[in-house]
């Protein structure tokens, strides 16, 4: 039986089916713990349920940028230039006579 955690958010676990997730979100009123799979998908657990589970604390993967929902402005504001995706099109504005 894995170890009983208290979750803390921003911690990230291991199920003993290998399912790698972070604590996203605690509600101590409703008694959930919202949880985010490294795949994306999020899911809300009772208390019950979270102390059922088999759990493993682990070190964040190196990349999980893929499994935050961001978007570009997110990740580095002053760059909007070379890579906006407002419709502009580089290859609409070559100056090519064929």
């Amino acid at each position: 039986m894995g170890m009983q955690y208290r979750p803390e958010v921003g911690d990230w676990y291991e199920t003993t089916s290998g399912d790698l997730f972070e604590v996203v979100a605690l509600d101590a009123q409703e008694g959930t713990v919202e949880i985010q799979y490294f795949d994306g998908a999020i899911e809300e657990l009772d208390m019950e349920t979270w102390l059922e589970l088999e759990l493993m604390a682990v070190e964040p993967p190196e990349d999980y940028s893929g499994s935050l929902d961001l978007a570009r402005e997110d990740y580095n504001s002053d760059s909007d230039s070379a890579y906006r995706l407002d419709g502009f099109n580089p290859l609409d504005h070559l100056d090519i006579d064929r």
